[in-house]
């Protein structure tokens, strides 16, 4: 472990008070500042997780307005700094301003040697969690980059997608818009003894029926007006690799012929050419259409759908996949805030229960879109739910028999307490207001699996 983790700064200019401090905390390396420059140089330093600020400091140490700029700056250069400021006896307004500004707790003077030992204590605990949470957050769940999620319904699809992937399978993906089927598919490609060949996505939804057998199978010089000089199609370009078709459903009735032949033959030949060329691709197909509803209304190829779904994968909506949505939510926080250069310290409580119990109808891309957008508008520190436009408990929970509904509700509990405590058993059972034996025993008869004592 890093030694900036039981560093903690002390921002104190009464020489005394200093010295007092410095030997009440002499189980933490103390690093001592008296001053703005001398704290933000020290903070640049020693990358403290603490810092213990009083708010009267020069060149008005009568006031708090140097304290307050100390403290902005502080949580601006290093936003995940838990800060305790010292205030005057009875000056509760500035306590929660100082609050208010991301402050992680405050301490009134005469200074009560034992209480502030322990709210620094709990101050390291707490940066230390969060540090853990933060390292677990950037580390895949699975094999697939870009792919988060630890519910159970979409860890299935990631252990088939990877028994998959060493295969030549046709993969049907079959999942509402915004749940990540492209991000499956390159998934695929990447685990596959084809992933240093191409991996070419084409949408057949927003390319002209006129233009798309081009697109896809290429031309010869002169098959059409326009057609200057000999171009290979997306198959081609793809040889050897993998080919994304987005949107099948949305493939011309003549153009699924020529599809159904490709793929039966493995040949093509370009729009306006008669040579047969030999393609080695896998094709991937993509929709958020039932397109077996199709058949029957002469829209789609019933021997079409029979060659592209070998394999058919139902990637599930985030309102389906318990746990997953703060997972998400958090890992697109902490990019957002790196994108624009936001300051904040993540979510209030009523936010990431508005997020939970929100429908999620356009699914991941929603949420990121939403995730992002409210980095971008907070006033706070922490994202509200007026931030991200939701009111707490939006969204129904469907109701199934007494016992099925018991189970999945503890089950449900669970997998949304791991998530937010990053799965650190002590901070579930804390969550669940049981005790550790509970939980053990309420995620055996869920058949949940044993987790493991260190977590």
């Amino acid at each position: 472990m890093s030694e900036n983790v039981h560093t903690l700064l002390i921002v104190e200019d009464d020489a005394g008070l200093q010295k007092q401090l410095r030997w009440s905390f002499e189980d933490y390396i103390v690093v001592p500042a008296t001053d703005k420059a001398t704290a933000l140089a020290a903070l640049r330093r020693h990358e403290p997780a603490v810092v213990l600020q009083d708010l009267g400091l020069p060149p008005d140490p009568a006031g708090t307005r140097e304290g307050f700029t100390v403290l902005t700056e502080i949580l601006h250069q290093a936003p995940h700094t838990k800060v305790i400021v010292i205030t005057g006896n009875g000056d509760k307004d500035n306590a929660l301003n100082a609050i208010g500004l991301g402050a992680y707790d405050f301490c009134p003077k005469p200074l009560d040697v034992d209480v502030l030992r322990i709210i620094v204590e709990r101050a390291f605990r707490m940066h230390e969690l969060e540090m853990e949470n933060r390292k677990l957050k950037s580390q895949p769940d699975t094999k697939m980059d870009g792919i988060i999620a630890k519910s159970d319904s979409m860890l299935k699809i990631c252990r088939l997608v990877e028994k998959l992937s060493v295969t030549n399978a046709t993969i049907l993906l079959l999942g509402e818009t915004g749940t990540g089927k492209e991000l499956f598919a390159r998934a695929l490609h990447r685990l596959s003894p084809r992933h240093d060949g191409p991996f070419i996505a084409i949408n057949c939804a927003a390319i002209p029926e006129t233009l798309l057998e081009s697109e896809l199978f290429g031309y010869e010089k002169g098959a059409y007006t326009g057609a200057s000089k000999q171009t290979r199609g997306k198959l081609e370009l793809a040889h050897g690799g993998t080919l994304l078709l987005d949107e099948i459903g949305d493939m011309p009735l003549q153009l699924q012929a020529k599809m159904l032949r490709f793929l039966q033959e493995r040949v093509l030949e370009r729009v306006g050419g008669r040579e047969e060329i030999a393609v080695d691709v896998r094709i991937v197909c993509a929709t958020h259409q039932d397109i077996q509803a199709f058949i029957p209304q002469g829209r789609f190829r019933e021997d079409l759908y029979y060659r592209i779904s070998e394999v058919v994968l139902k990637i599930p909506p985030l309102r389906e996949r318990p746990g997953d949505v703060v997972l998400l939510a958090r890992h697109f926080f902490e990019q957002a805030i790196k994108r624009h250069g936001r300051p904040l310290q993540g979510f209030t409580p009523a936010a990431l229960q508005a997020i939970e119990s929100n429908a999620w109808r356009g699914n991941v891309r929603e949420l990121e879109n939403t995730i992002n957008s409210a980095v971008i508008v907070a006033d706070d520190r922490q994202i509200t739910p007026k931030d991200l436009g939701l009111e707490p408990g939006d969204g129904q929970t469907e109701i199934i028999t007494l016992r099925q509904a018991r189970m999945a509700a503890e089950k449900h509990a669970i997998q949304q307490a791991m998530a937010r405590a990053d799965g650190k058993i002590a901070q579930v059972a804390d969550i669940l207001g049981i005790t550790r034996p509970t939980l053990y025993d309420l995620m055996e008869k869920l058949d949940m699996g044993k987790p493991s004592e260190t977590r």
